[in-house]
């Protein structure tokens, strides 16, 4: 699932900390050991990548290497590439490996350096293709920087992006292969996404070799017709206008289509996908089979999907898997079809819970892989040679994520995963380890590598010296509870009391929200960065809490899409229920209430305040949507329609059209260059504020973007909230 929750993910980590008793020796935990220390932030073990062989794997380490572990153990076994003074720049200096790609055999690596971000997930490097013997590295092109590099299955050739064309070298030869030739910014993207392609359907990659490596199949976007955005960028005396294309709610989108190019002939064959150009194509993917390649169709409501199956040597269609849903489809990538090419699994919500299910090439259901009032998480993979499936889910708890393996027929599910929270497992190729990283929410992670069938092998890394420093900074215990609100619901949350908490005493409620679809912010896991400025608010002397409304995720169909068109509307109605509920426990002063959320949290921040003016005091909204027609399409769209469908749903739940029932303290803060929540959203409330007469504080940060990270952003940042919350929560 793409949404808004997944573009905070280097901000919003799960909540957490570690009971202790307060002692006078506490030390203080401060915003600068928070934001400029990294003091509270775990050791971590990059998963890197598995070998082929399946008993070893590799990871980046000291910048300039790129060294082979063994699974069984645990230990170092060599250095399989050192690039310092092989790679240089014009310095002769070495830059650090930004990324690397194994070919085939193992004996090439591709290695990224001098990486430089478009957006949130896209880039562009200089690559450099090393020999693994040889200890030698050649640029993979001297024209000019490449984007999303990749070997052929027979690693004699490299297709890769530059200037919006698909290019094909063999390295260590001077001549290109420029299979397309009408790439333009703003106008034409060949190989991979638009903005709104890569920000909501997850991926950047727009081009795949066959399996036999004759064929390139590539996406083509003709954004010709949607209207270009521009932001200013300051810093110069005359600010840079920077300009790209970003569809809004209802307004024109890139025209997809897809190609195959055939290394043999040159000639390029563009898929027919249908007469209706107003559609999605949000996946494509070879079978087992090098001329068939599978493209999902997806209407623009999101809510019929269709996957056909091309033989691309004559371009006919079969239709392999269709999908209607009376709310809408998320797009993920659990579509794995088998090597022997006999059938495919897929994941659906079609029982009301998300499950895995086996179909053959015909389109025919062989048998539902899982099943239960649970959802499945994450799809890991199929071990073809054992007819196992791995996957991990929210069976135990909608707050809980564990590992478990079954039959591809549905038989013989074994739990892998035991110790309560939440695992994130890596496999090795061969499914014969795993790496897992495991927490909860007062734990920091554990890494530690194990066989298929969760026996352990090894303790990788246990953060026991951060586990020290969070007893000598006094960190408390979180613990979860339900609250109540209408219609019979309980909510997940948690809650964290001040060290010396007095049960006797009122104490002001500061709480925390995300709340977006699908989205969940209580769940046993654990969060460093917030999660050590929620500590040192409870230290402060407040209680925090934060709960997951009706729409959040880990809990069915029903539960999260029950705000389909109404985007906003349960979730006030349910954080503003518990925040009255928290209101009425003795040990809480309901005349002292703030929240504060990021993005879709600033958006529900910011509604609460406004809807719940008797209720809450005080909100924080940073990088908030103010009004969904200044969102991008696929997201609102799938969960709101069209404006000129629901003008109503668009309008009734925007916070800029409520802003005159706020009564209490408002700080609003947006990134001038925020390419996602545009700053637009800021400086729209920001007139409706004003236009109401409404008193209200405000902060930009110029030329950041919705993550406000970089230089001293995100410590200027909280202790702007931190003061906020002093002046505002505890006069």
């Amino acid at each position: 699932m793409y949404s808004l929750v997944y573009r905070l993910m280097p901000v919003f980590f799960m909540i957490f900390a570690v009971q202790h008793t307060l002692t006078l020796q506490a030390s203080p935990i401060t915003l600068e050991k928070i934001w400029k220390q990294g003091y509270f932030a775990p050791q971590t073990i990059h998963m890197g990548k598995s070998m082929l062989d399946g008993e070893h794997y590799t990871l980046v380490e000291n910048k300039f290497q790129i060294n082979k572990y063994s699974y069984e153990s645990g230990k170092f076994i060599e250095t399989l590439a050192d690039i310092r003074g092989i790679i240089v720049n014009e310095n002769g200096e070495t830059p650090p490996i930004d990324a690397y790609y194994f070919d085939s055999s193992e004996k090439q690596l591709l290695i990224a350096v001098n990486t430089e971000s478009i957006y949130r997930h896209s880039s562009i490097s200089d690559f450099y293709v090393f020999n693994v013997s040889e200890q030698t590295a050649t640029p993979l092109s001297d024209n000019g920087p490449q984007r999303l590099p990749l070997f052929s299955p027979d690693a004699e050739r490299v297709a890769f992006v530059r200037d919006n064309n698909v290019f094909i070298k063999e390295p260590g030869q001077e001549d290109e292969v420029q299979v397309t030739h009408d790439g333009l910014i703003n106008h034409v993207i060949n190989g991979t996404t638009d903005w709104v392609y890569e920000e909501e359907f997850g991926f950047t990659r727009g081009f795949h070799w066959s399996p036999d490596g004759r064929r390139i199949a590539f996406y083509r976007f003709d954004e010709s017709d949607v209207k270009e955005f521009s932001m200013s960028l300051y810093g110069t005396l005359y600010p840079e206008k920077y300009r790209f294309k970003y569809p809004k709610a209802g307004e024109d989108n890139a025209v997809v289509s897809i190609h195959v190019y055939d290394l043999r002939t040159g000639q390029t064959l563009t898929l027919n996908t249908g007469e209706e150009n107003d559609q999605y194509i949000p996946r494509i993917k070879w079978t087992a089979h090098a001329e068939k390649l599978a493209v999902s169709r997806l209407n623009r409501h999101q809510n019929h999907l269709e996957i056909l199956a091309f033989d691309v040597t004559t371009g006919a269609a079969q239709l392999l898997y269709e999908e209607k849903n009376r709310y809408y489809i998320e797009i993920n990538d659990d579509l794995y079809f088998t090597r022997d090419g006999m059938s495919f699994l897929i994941s659906s919500e079609k029982s009301g819970f998300n499950h895995l299910y086996r179909y053959d090439m015909n389109g025919n259901l062989l048998n539902p892989v899982t099943s239960g009032q649970w959802d499945v998480n994450a799809f890991l993979g199929l071990d073809e040679k054992n007819s196992i499936v791995y996957y991990t889910s929210h069976e135990q708890s909608p707050m809980e994520n564990h590992l478990y393996s079954i039959g591809a027929d549905g038989e013989n599910k074994i739990q892998l995963t035991h110790k309560q929270g939440y695992n994130k497992p890596a496999f090795s190729n061969n499914f014969l380890y795993f790496i897992n990283n495991h927490t909860t929410i007062n734990t920091p992670p554990v890494y530690s590598i194990h066989k298929a069938d969760g026996s352990l092998v090894k303790i990788l890394q246990d953060n026991s010296d951060l586990e020290e420093r969070l007893q000598e900074h006094n960190y408390g215990e979180i613990k979860f509870i339900e609250i109540p609100v209408d219609d019979d619901v309980l909510l997940n949350s948690w809650i964290l009391y001040p060290p010396d908490f007095d049960p006797n005493q009122e104490y002001p409620l500061f709480m925390y929200v995300y709340g977006g679809p699908g989205s969940q912010t209580v769940t046993h896991s654990w969060n460093t960065y917030n999660g050590a400025w929620f500590q040192m608010l409870a230290q402060m002397g407040y209680i925090v809490v934060s709960v997951d409304n009706r729409g959040t995720g880990g809990r069915g169909e029903e539960f999260r899409k029950m705000t389909y068109q109404e985007l906003g509307k349960y979730e006030t109605i349910d954080l503003i229920e518990a925040a009255s509920w928290l209101g009425n426990q003795d040990y809480i002063d309901r005349n002292r209430m703030g929240i504060f959320g990021w993005s879709y949290g600033g958006y529900l921040s910011s509604l609460c305040l406004a809807k719940g003016a008797d209720v809450f005091s005080a909100a924080i909204a940073v990088a908030p949507v103010t009004n969904w027609r200044f969102y991008d399409t696929v997201y609102t769209e799938r969960y709101m329609r069209t404006p000129e469908e629901n003008p109503a749903g668009y309008d009734n739940n925007s916070p800029i059209n409520h802003v005159d029932k706020i009564k209490g303290a408002y700080l609003l803060v947006h990134g001038s260059a925020d390419d996602n929540v545009h700053y637009q959203n800021t400086m729209e409330m920001a007139g409706a504020l004003i236009e109401a007469d409404v008193d209200f504080e405000l902060m930009i940060y110029p030329n950041h973007n919705h993550s406000i990270a970089g230089g001293n952003a995100r410590l200027h940042l909280y202790r702007l909230m931190t003061d906020f919350l002093t002046r505002k929560l505890q006069m």
